[in-house]
């Protein structure tokens, strides 16, 4: 890196005196602006020797003394790690003379002032008459600029009768680009939140785009909260912000193996996409299901992908349902290229049918998706919303675990179906009499005491099938959840079923599917709930 040069120490000791204490609005702005430059050249001061420093820049420690008490420059972490490692540098370990004393001691004041709040420091002593400690003096400095700074830009709002108003206030700009490296102090929330609004009150665009990049990071990492309708404002302003949220739920459950033993839809929630803010909840769900759409053609069999569609789904509806009428656009808006036909038996939640209805309702889907399989451009949609509602396809796989051999052929259909849309070289009509095969087994393996061997055998093997491995786990998942045998026969089976790390990985999957159709249900079953912990212990213990 290149050695200080005598213009950049001139140019940032005049910058550290006009800065002062950063109280007036102007100060913060110019300070914020240069924060990256700030950065990088302290970051050069530390690249060379000390007393390199010291013959180059004599008074470093007055420069650095006065950052120190600049309330924007100790607020970003990054300006605050690297003016703690430049005092450090400049501390004598062992003082050859009353000036290296004295400013050992200077030092120590200051790096209590950045990291601590003692009493005895000479920063403590300073303010002590104002009754504030040194982190609270900087907080409140730094609130009351920022006070200021919303009232310019919600007076600025007040301003602009309508959407197609045209934004003149340059001033906005050079807020949003002052806030970008500040965006994870907690004071700076109102602020933003203020300058977003504006955003979508002015016709033009006039936000820094590193502004937007910096908060939309700090939202998906949790280190910004903002107000819904500022979230949202975002959003509208830069959908790729949202796309960029959508992805980030989307990877961090398919990378976290914890997630799957979690509430899934507290996962979902926690996400900030199902933010519920008047009709503008449409464009988060219209963006995020585009997303996952587009991951579901690449993966189409990965089972973490279908239980966070089918959680975030319900959801989503969950939310619907809770707005204002007259806020709450039609279901038809959300899933525009599907046959309307689908999207009353689809979208009525399981609790919202009686139990002794649910093999009616289910033979009724699977007429309609019946009809659909032959219309190419149609079926896509079909099955994806299927997909969506997956809460139905585990409904019936619930019912199969104790289904008389005449009314199991619509839910094994529907399985199949679900797991296997299209050929792909093989007949459905053979998947199907894999399913019926696997169901067969299964009757006999978990209704049957003891569980004759051959039975677990035949599983076994055509869980071992890389066409129908996922099928029949989720029969045999169910079955594991829903049969009324003793949970230590249960957990037996599963053991020697289960034998593989992977598999034992997608089934966990699968479980965690069938807890989130649970918890969304009317009615609480303490003995399924505690059997399907018992099974998710030991899938995980093993």
């Amino acid at each position: 890196m290149e050695a200080v040069s005598e213009t950049d120490v001139q140019f940032w000791m005049a910058k550290a005196v006009n800065w002062g204490e950063a109280t007036s609005c102007s100060a913060l702005l110019d300070t914020s602006r240069h924060l990256g430059s700030l950065r990088s050249f302290l970051q050069q001061v530390l690249q060379g020797s000390t007393s390199e420093a010291m013959k180059m820049f004599p008074f470093v420690g007055q420069f650095l003394g006065r950052l120190c008490w600049n309330p924007c420059v100790i607020a970003d972490e990054r300006s605050q790690r690297l003016l703690l490692r430049c005092l450090n540098c400049l501390y004598s370990a062992e003082p050859l003379n009353a000036v290296e004393q004295k400013a050992n001691m200077w030092i120590k004041n200051m790096l209590c002032h950045l990291i601590s709040e003692e009493e005895g420091s000479v920063a403590h002593a300073t303010v002590k008459h104002a009754g504030l400690t040194p982190k609270r003096y900087h907080s409140e400095a730094l609130q009351k600029v920022v006070s200021l700074m919303t009232e310019e830009v919600i007076k600025s709002c007040d301003g602009l009768p309508n959407t197609s108003a045209r934004c003149s206030n340059g001033n906005i700009h050079a807020m949003s680009t002052a806030c970008a490296a500040l965006v994870t102090c907690p004071q700076m929330s109102p602020l933003i939140g203020a300058l977003l609004k504006h955003s979508m009150l002015c016709g033009s665009s006039c936000l820094n785009q590193e502004f937007i990049k910096e908060v939309s990071e700090a939202l998906i990492s949790k280190r910004l909260v903002l107000e819904d309708e500022a979230v949202v404002n975002l959003w509208c302003y830069s959908p790729t912000c949202l796309e960029g949220a959508a992805v980030s739920l989307l990877e961090s459950v398919l990378s976290d193996h914890e997630t799957m033993t979690q509430s899934l839809d507290k996962h979902v929630n926690g996400s900030l996409l199902q933010i519920n803010f008047r009709n503008r909840v449409r464009l988060c769900v219209c963006v995020c299901v585009c997303v996952f759409r587009n991951v579901l053609t690449e993966i189409d069999e990965n089972l973490a992908m279908r239980a966070l569609i089918q959680v975030f789904t319900v959801c989503f509806l969950q939310r619907l349902t809770g707005q204002k009428p007259q806020d709450r656009l039609p279901l038809r808006a959300f899933f525009p290229h599907v046959m309307p036909s689908l999207l009353t038996p689809l979208l009525t939640a399981p609790s919202e049918v009686p139990r002794e209805a649910w093999l009616d309702h289910l033979s009724w889907i699977r007429s309609l998706l019946q009809s659909v399989t032959e219309n190419e451009e149609a079926f896509f949609e079909a099955w994806f919303l299927l997909v969506q509602c997956g809460y139905w396809v585990d409904t019936a796989a619930e019912l199969l675990v104790l289904a008389a051999p005449e009314n199991a052929e619509p839910l094994l259909w529907l399985l199949t179906f679900f797991h296997h849309p299209t050929n792909r070289g093989h007949q459905r009509s053979q998947q199907t009499a894999v399913a019926r095969e696997a169901w067969t087994h299964l009757r006999m393996l978990f209704l049957t005491r003891p569980p004759p061997p051959r039975h677990l055998s035949a599983v076994k093997e055509l869980l071992s099938s890389s066409l129908s491995a996922n099928l029949v786990l989720h029969l045999f998942s169910n079955f594991t959840v829903f049969s009324h045998g003793p949970v230590s026969i249960i957990t037996e089976i599963t053991d020697k079923v289960l034998t593989e790390a992977a598999v034992k990985h997608r089934a966990l999957w699968i479980l965690a599917s069938i807890r989130c159709r649970l918890n969304s249900a009317a009615t609480w079953d303490d003995s399924v709930h505690s059997r399907l912990r018992t099974l998710q212990d030991t899938l995980l213990q093993t």
